[in-house]
């Protein structure tokens, strides 16, 4: 048996490059000393998140890094043996002009592994950030992995192109804040909370694989953010958790026998029907047509 250490975490990390890069050794290390194989840290953690998701066009938007930059440099010799996966505000050159992504980044001490641009931008985060074009898998030293941002793990299709392209293991790094229009006393009880952890559940279980999720913890600008990090098992189960505060969740497991064993019988999908599925909006005048 070939077991996995996975680690999701929950921190706050802010616009301070210099500060967020001697924070981190500190964490990586306490994830070592636990035996983590995957850590999945949140969305922004390199230069942080946007103040106002409505109008970020008015603020000052988080530092930008290249991904042959020196931060994403000094995160992968941190991480050493560990597979990383980070967030950043990516700065890249498209057409003359330099553009910005919201990027999630996975490494090893051997190198750049995978890149995911976050494809759904909720609200005005658009003004500050460019679509991704897609999903996809990659290989790791802790087997075949896919990467989420946030919002795309509110869209089934998301989760499901990776799982389709033989991902195992789907890391999920957030900086997902409490409602902005409806505030609970508790972040717990809070409306947003409970949408967090339905998603990554239900991506895990619909796909039968791992979710790790990560997410970011306490107050920027207008924002507060729910923390939850989490590991979800292939049947949906939360089976590590950090609730609101800082924190690291770990669990171990075998993942390829324990995702063979959740498809064994009732495999989602080796089971669809695809010409049933209805992929884009059908026009106001379509009608219905009854089954025969």
């Amino acid at each position: 048996m070939s077991t996995t250490t996975m680690g999701a975490v929950a921190a706050h990390f802010g616009r301070d490059i210099d500060r967020t890069l001697a924070k981190l050794p500190g964490i990586i290390d306490q994830a070592r000393e636990r035996g983590v194989d995957l850590l999945v840290l949140p969305d922004a953690t390199i230069g942080g998140y946007l103040h106002d998701m409505y109008h970020p066009a008015g603020e000052t938007l988080p530092p930008a890094v290249d991904l042959d930059g020196p931060e994403v440099a000094a995160v992968r010799q941190m991480a050493g043996d560990m597979v990383v996966c980070f967030g950043i505000a990516e700065r890249a050159q498209e057409g003359g002009a330099e553009v910005r992504y919201n990027t999630a980044v996975c490494v090893h001490g051997d190198g750049l592994l995978g890149v995911h641009r976050k494809v759904h931008l909720p609200l005005g985060e658009s003004e500050a950030y460019r679509h991704g074009t897609g999903f996809d898998a990659f290989d790791t030293p802790v087997g075949r992995l896919g990467m989420l941002i946030d919002f795309d793990k509110t869209f089934p299709e998301s989760a499901r192109s990776i799982a389709l392209d033989g991902a195992q293991i789907i890391a999920c790094l957030s900086a997902w804040p409490a409602s902005v229009t409806d505030r609970s006393d508790r972040l717990r009880n809070d409306r947003q909370a409970h949408l967090f952890d339905l998603y990554d559940c239900a991506r895990a279980a619909e796909n039968q694989l791992y979710v790790v999720s990560s997410n970011q913890t306490g107050v920027l600008g207008g924002l507060r953010f729910l923390g939850q990090a989490k590991v979800v098992d292939p049947a949906g189960e939360i089976v590590a958790k950090t609730w609101a505060k800082g924190g690291l969740a770990v669990a171990t497991a075998d993942v390829t026998a324990d995702v063979a064993r959740a498809r064994r019988t009732m495999n989602h999908l080796r089971d669809r029907v695809e010409n049933a599925y209805t992929l884009t909006t059908r026009p106001a005048s379509a009608t219905t047509s009854s089954p025969t």
